[in-house]
This record gives C-alpha cells, structure tokens and sequence, in this order.
C-alpha cells in the first residue's frame, strides 16, 4: 500500500483518535500530521508483524502520549472563557464536542482504547496496540461507557 493511499484510508480516525486526547481540533490536526510523518518516515522499516492499522494507531497513540507528558511540563495560560467560546468548531456537534472533552478527562490508557473502540477497531486489535489482554480491553471498555454515560447524566445531555 502506497502512502497517499495509508493517508486516505487512515487521517479521520487517526484525527479522531488525536481528539480524544486533547480536545482540540488545532492540536488534533497538529498531532495527526506529525503521526503521518512519522508514518511516512518509518513506512520502509514496516515489517508487516502487526497489521498496518494497529502499526500506525500505536504510533498516533505514543505521539499524543509524548504531547500530553510535554505539556505537563510546561505551564499553560487559560484563555478567558468568552474568547475560547469564540473559536468553538460550528461544525460539530455539542453532543460529540461533550463525548471529546469526557473522553480527553479519562486516564490516558482508558482515552486510547475508547477512541480506537469508536473506530470500530477489533478488541484484538486494541488489546495488541495497548499491550493488554483481550478481556481486560473488553472489560476496560465496558466500564469506560459506564463512565462516560454518568458524565453525560450528570451534565443533562
């Protein structure tokens, strides 16, 4: 498979991935092409021992990984609330903006398997990407709903 063909198939569930960690579309976009980058870069040295998609969500996963501990280093300025409203996306729903900020509170590994589970990506899959068994994912998963629903009761969606 050809890059421009890996990028096609892959940049909106690599972007939504990305958006479950950092609930930002900039940053989402930023951390989505620095993992086709680093696709690009290291596509040669695939060695075809996981199949492609696990390949390139594992490296989408260490990529925002590394952003959010380079983040915790450094300090943030909080923009006020009236200015960050203004640069909300129009095109999103409040819904899926409410799912991407739940989802960026989760603990980092729970934020890797609810983002590859809403890519319908096998439990298989998601287990080898995080290096966990098949039914402690499946359990993960189900709790993780849990979670995520009670956050949506508890703020009327």
């Amino acid at each position: 498979m050809n890059f421009e063909t890996i990028y096609a198939t892959y940049w909106q569930k690599i972007f939504r991935l990305c958006m479950g960690y950092v609930n930002d579309a900039d940053a989402a976009k930023d951390l989505t092409q620095e993992t086709f980058i680093k696709v690009w870069k290291q596509l040669p040295n695939f060695r075809n021992e996981s199949s492609l998609g696990t390949w390139i969500f594992r490296i989408a996963s260490n990529t925002c990984l590394r952003q959010i501990q380079k983040e915790k280093k450094m300090p943030k300025a909080e923009l006020p609330v009236h200015i960050q409203e203004d640069f909300v996306a129009e095109s999103i729903e409040t819904d899926v903006q409410f799912l991407y900020q739940y989802i960026s509170e989760l603990q980092e590994v729970e934020r890797i398997i609810i983002s590859l589970e809403l890519e319908d990506i096998d439990q298989k899959e998601i287990a080898k990407i995080v290096g966990l068994s098949e039914s402690n994912v499946r359990v993960k998963i189900h709790r993780i709903k849990e979670k995520l629903k009670q956050k949506f009761k508890k703020n009327g969606c």
